[in-house]
């Protein structure tokens, strides 16, 4: 018998080893010198742990595809270590994990900063079409457009040396991790789970974020039962490289005052403590930078109840094919194609490509064939979107529709490599 070993994560800590732990989380693409500039400070009262992802900053090359998974590697980590409750500051898909925790594993967690975060990052069809694009260029294009998303552009013109350092980061990350990094961005959603949030939550985000900005951060406001707002002027997406400053203040600030001793079950949350507040702002002091908006916690929207079967189907539909091409179908669903659109949801997708017979690259091998042998090109071109959503590369299409010439018939393949080759040019080329 063996024993399966969840993999831990590559980590550093500072600071005095009997104070409380406070965990610093990165974004897609960067390392834990994201945090360098705060670490000064935040050491003065807390025992700093931060962590590489996957493949990121010459961690080990272990993909996680969801970001529960990447949440239980941190938990395993951190049970190695001996640490039972910490304080969790995340920067995007590090703030994604900081919501796992307070969702599954509230017990842990004493206080929480989430920081250009969302309940659900942009659409699923983005993440995956930037995972089709570095299996088949690499990073370089995504490293190269990377301080574009992060960084406002007066702040990359000014300095040349960290918006290098930005581009290089991207570049040394395992291709196959940041793959796997998207997709578990592309399927995470708490949107409806964010009142199930109990702990005293500090949402910060860059007035001029552009990847996730201040409507996300008001969502995330919203939903959340205990929740403060803080908007830094003059900060893109990468806020705590940007402002480190300001970002610093807010951090010891919320930490200080929201340090939740122990998790409530009867009660789920605890009042965030409140802060000097003058004509609507946190005051922060001169030498720390921009003075950052804060905003009052907003109550908790009602929410719905447990989920229609249909829904299994429409989310696999959606995970393989794209929410463009499924909301375009059912946009034109009437009265007359209604019943055949239930039923293609709940049979063909939640009854077939759902089944753990096969993974979804062979489903899609098995698609692409029979298409092509059918002459159903309109269906061959979705599909081979859908193929290369599902892992496969241009390469491995190739292959498919070779071995479609052999069986199926040359006319057949003849057709089908036109209308492949036109979808992988548009699905591969980096969009500028």
């Amino acid at each position: 018998m063996s024993e399966v070993t969840t993999p831990t994560l590559q980590y550093r800590c500072d600071g005095p080893e009997e104070a409380p732990v406070l965990i610093l989380g990165p974004s897609l693409g960067t390392t834990w010198h994201m945090w360098d500039r705060q670490i000064p400070e935040l050491t003065k009262q807390w025992r700093v742990f931060r962590f590489d992802l996957p493949g990121h900053g010459g961690a080990p090359a272990y993909p996680g595809g969801s970001v529960g998974d990447l949440t239980g590697r941190l938990l395993a980590t951190l049970e190695g270590l001996g640490v039972q409750r910490f304080g969790y500051a995340g920067c995007a898909l590090g703030g994604a994990i900081g919501l796992e925790l307070a969702l599954r594993h509230p017990e842990r967690l004493a206080s929480l900063a989430l920081i250009a975060a969302s309940p659900r990052f942009g659409t699923a069809d983005e993440f995956r079409q930037r995972g089709v694009v570095v299996r088949t260029n690499g990073l370089d294009p995504i490293a190269r457009t990377a301080p574009d998303r992060w960084f406002t552009s007066g702040f990359a013109a000014a300095q040349p040396a960290i918006t290098e350092w930005a581009v290089q980061m991207v570049r040394t990350t395992d291709p196959g991790c940041y793959i796997a990094a998207c997709e578990a961005l592309a399927s995470f959603d708490v949107r409806a789970d964010l009142g199930s949030v109990g702990v005293p939550t500090l949402v910060l985000v860059g007035s001029d974020d552009q990847v996730t900005g201040p409507a996300e951060a008001r969502t995330l406001v919203a939903g959340v039962p205990d929740a403060r707002l803080a908007v830094v002027p003059g900060a893109s997406h990468l806020v705590p490289v940007e402002q480190p400053a300001a970002v610093t203040d807010l951090l010891v600030r919320h930490f200080s005052t929201a340090w939740q001793p122990a998790f409530e079950a009867a009660t789920g949350h605890i009042a965030l403590p409140a802060v000097q507040v003058q004509a609507g702002q946190v005051v922060v002091p001169q030498q720390a930078g921009p003075v950052a908006e804060i905003a009052a916690a907003v109550p908790p929207q009602p929410g719905g109840g447990a989920p229609d079967p249909y829904e299994a189907g429409i989310k696999v539909r959606r995970e393989v094919l794209g929410d463009a091409h499924v909301d375009q179908v059912l946009a034109q669903t009437d009265d007359f194609s209604g019943d055949f659109q239930e039923y293609v949801t709940r049979s063909v997708w939640g009854g077939v490509w759902d089944r753990p017979g096969l993974d979804r690259r062979t489903r899609s091998c098995v698609t692409l064939t029979a298409l092509a042998a059918g002459g159903h090109l309109e269906d061959l071109a979705v599909h081979t979107r859908a193929a290369l959503r599902n892992g496969l590369t241009p390469g491995e299409i190739k292959e498919v529709l070779l071995q479609t010439a052999v069986y199926c018939g040359v006319p057949a393949a003849n057709s089908a490599f036109r209308v492949a080759q036109q979808v992988v040019r548009e699905e591969t080329t980096p969009q500028e």
